[in-house]
């Protein structure tokens, strides 16, 4: 008889608690400890321990849902936009200003929305095999654009109301014993979610899949289905967390959830989960939110200071608190979510704690079984028929099999359709003038993108890095009084910086691309930010806004006569940027599809371990694809302050999403290999012309006019960009209208072969 192990009495089961999470609270009553040194005056109190529990008690509820994501080697970016979504969703049920309905018929509401999200969330990744992070980033850019479309951008508040039903609303109160009520459903579902991970079924096929998802397999585990009902288990958690902000606020705000995905992942990393699937415990996810938010607390609260200030000739020392500037906040968020994601193979894995306490004790250090990195493989490229039908293609076919025909077809068709609504107006220099300006900043942006799709990484950073590369240009000529030549090299430098961070992080650390440049888009953007002050930059000479201005305004500007007819015409409607931008496309497209290095890439993003044996050095590649890619996003940004006169903090807002949408579009492949200059330039014109269409005033036959609504564009082009991913994945990599064909030929030669007997 073998001899069974037996737990010492009294010491909490493995499976629910470990170590880390010991530590992890060690951190924390340290980080109090410093935050009451700090702020004795609210960090001293018994108020800053409840405030901190309640505060972290909606992110304490989404951690549970999100670490059984995590633990199935997933990743679950719509949880910001789906609280959001819910809560829009009960408020238009609830609120008298549109269904009048009572709090019980709000919640079904919310429950079926919040599962629906989860079960197509879990489709896509699963069934239909987009990469988890592109489906739930494309279902956050669909949810937040139907948050501000259904509430034009303005809060919902519903107080008079909510008096009505406070057995509801009271959840979002403090109760007779003196805490908020949310701390005990985040506890509950702490506790409930704690369980059912480390003790049932559910708990055991989730680590499985998560490990090992072909030997779970094999192991009869429905694998698909666990993904699945991760996700809706996500959704739903969300979901909670949007009742509870609707039942503290009575109401809904058009920015709820921003953030709040970034924070809950964070977290869940920090308490243990591992991105690479098969570990994670709730409890641990639970202590990482309580951590993150006490860091985010002592940031925010600052600590007592004294100023010393002038009257009257004299000096007066008067008591004030030091906070840090606008945007610090996101951009240490951003830093955390990396750190986080590297305590898991560099601490972790290489059981740091566990050697220094044998090194301090004496005792033996434990084995090292497992270094290796995080980063997560998608599916190689393969060859499809349409590539092979390419080279042998003859007369219009040769046009129509490229991957970016497409792109270039549905670019002819939305100017057609522009033409056809309003002919008076589409074909103008003015509206021609606009779209071009618009495509610029796109297309730019695009064909950065391409190298870094085409090396199989992908970039979530770029509009972040055009609002950083603009308010460097902007600092330096509105408050530093820098020319316009060293303000540009200055943002271009700042930009092109933040794609070398990109790449270091991915490529030396070995991070998966999506977490390095998602962590890069909140710095970046927090940085931006902090640098203007969270303030909108103008006023500075017009020698620096000539790059941003039409040949014509160029040539009056130096006082040079401009040239009639035809060529005068094209003066009047080309700008410097378009032309930069041309430029810079020829030279990409010659490089990528001309040179050795661009053969490089490709065969990089084809298959990486085939190159590496080929002699090629794919983590130089991948770090020069990375840093064209923050050089192309740096000259938007630069062009943007020169185009509006101005910068905004905002600049560049959902860029990410329209340039990875462009390069699909246009023939990209989402797991490498693929991607044409010409066919992201299509893509992009096609994200524009979207955009443009969607505001374009149509004229109706009874002379009346209306425009679509513009807060729904960004929930488009959500639904663009999954449908070119489907697109690629099951046209394209799967070669499903090949198969249909080989299918129906197959059919007709067995028909014929009946009739010849």
């Amino acid at each position: 008889m073998s001899a069974v192990s037996r737990m010492p009495a009294g010491r909490p089961p493995l499976q629910l608690v470990g170590g880390w999470e010991v530590g992890l609270l060690s951190l924390m009553v340290l980080l109090y400890v410093v935050g009451a040194a700090l702020n004795p005056a609210f960090f001293g109190t018994t108020d800053a321990l409840q405030a901190l529990l309640r505060d972290t008690a909606r992110f304490g509820v989404m951690a549970v849902g999100m670490t059984f994501v995590i633990a199935n080697k997933d990743i679950d970016l719509s949880i910001g936009s789906t609280l959001g979504l819910v809560g829009v969703v009960f408020a238009y049920v609830f609120n008298p200003a549109h269904y009048d309905m009572g709090v019980v018929p709000a919640i079904l509401v919310c429950l079926v929305v919040g599962t629906a999200i989860g079960f197509v969330n879990g489709v896509l990744v699963t069934f239909l095999r987009v990469p988890a992070f592109i489906a739930t980033l494309t279902m956050l850019l669909i949810g937040r654009g139907m948050v501000l479309g259904l509430t034009g951008g303005r809060s919902i508040l519903f107080p008079v109301k909510a008096r009505d039903y406070g057995w509801f609303f009271q959840l979002g109160e403090t109760n007779a014993l003196g805490f908020n009520n949310q701390i005990i459903i985040c506890l509950v579902a702490v506790a409930l979610g704690a369980v059912v991970l480390a003790k049932t079924r559910w708990g055991y096929e989730t680590l499985a899949t998560g490990g090992n998802e072909q030997a779970a397999i094999y192991a009869g585990i429905p694998t698909n289905w666990v993904r699945i009902r991760a996700y809706v288990m996500s959704a739903l958690c969300a979901t909670v967390g949007g009742l509870m902000l609707i039942a503290q606020n009575k109401g809904i705000t058009s920015q709820a959830g921003l953030l709040t995905e970034l924070i809950v992942i964070a977290a869940v990393i920090i308490g243990g989960a591992s991105l690479s699937g098969g570990r994670g415990r709730v409890i641990g996810s639970y202590i990482g939110v309580l951590l993150t938010g006490l860091i985010y607390k002592v940031l925010q609260e600052g600590w007592p200071i004294v100023r010393q200030t002038e009257i009257d000739g004299k000096v007066l020392e008067v008591q004030a608190t030091y906070t840090l500037p606008a945007g610090a906040v996101p951009a240490f968020i951003g830093t955390l979510l990396v750190v986080a994601v590297l305590i898991e193979p560099y601490i972790i894995r290489r059981k740091l704690p566990q050697r220094l306490w044998a090194r301090l004790t004496g005792g033996p250090e434990p084995v090292i079984t497992d270094v290796g990195g995080v980063a997560i493989e998608g599916v190689q490229t393969k060859g499809t028929r349409t590539s092979d039908l390419a080279v042998s293609a003859r007369g219009i076919m040769r046009f129509l099999v490229r991957r970016d025909a497409l792109a270039i077809i549905l670019t002819v068709v939305l100017w057609l359709v522009g033409l056809l609504l309003r002919p008076d107006y589409w074909a103008g220099l003015p509206n021609t003038f606009a779209i071009l300006l618009n495509f610029t900043e796109l297309a730019l942006i695009s064909v950065g993108m391409t190298y870094v799709i085409a090396c199989g990484d992908i970039d979530l950073s770029v509009g972040a890095v055009l609002a950083l590369a603009g308010s460097v240009a902007a600092y330096s000529l509105k408050v530093l009084g820098l020319d316009p030549v060293s303000a540009v090299l200055l943002g271009v430098f700042a930009g092109t910086l933040a794609g070398g961070v990109n790449a270091i992080v991915t490529v030396r650390f070995k991070l998966p691309a999506f977490i390095a440049t998602l962590g890069m888009f909140y710095v970046a953007r927090g940085v931006a930010a902090w640098i203007v002050a969270g303030q909108q930059l103008t006023g500075w000479k017009e020698p620096y806004n000539l790059i941003g201005r039409k040949l014509g305004d160029v040539l009056a500007f130096f006082r040079i006569p401009a040239p009639g007819g035809l060529f005068g015409e094209i003066v009047g409607v080309v700008s410097v940027q378009t032309i930069w931008m041309a430029l810079v496309a020829l030279i990409a497209a010659v490089v990528l599809g001309a040179t050795v290095f661009g053969q490089q890439v490709y065969a990089t993003g084809g298959n990486r371990r085939a190159a590496d044996y080929a002699g090629i050095n794919t983590d130089r590649v991948r770090t020069y694809a990375m840093l064209f890619c923050g050089f192309c996003a740096a000259m938007a940004g630069v062009i943007n302050v020169a185009y509006f006169r101005s910068f905004n903090p905002v600049a560049g807002q959902f860029r990410e999403l329209d340039a990875i949408a462009s390069v699909i579009i246009g023939g990209g492949s989402i797991f490498g290999g693929f991607g044409t200059i010409l066919g992201s330039l299509a893509g992009a014109a096609v994200i524009t012309l979207v955009r443009a269409l969607m505001q374009l005033n149509i004229i109706l036959p009874d002379g009346s006019s209306f425009s679509l609504p513009q807060h729904w564009v960004n929930t488009f082009i959500g639904g663009i960009l999954i449908g070119a991913v489907l697109l690629d994945i099951w046209v394209r990599q799967q070669n499903i209208f090949g198969q249909l064909w080989s299918a129906l030929a197959e059919r007709r030669r067995q028909g014929q072969g009946v009739r010849d007997v």
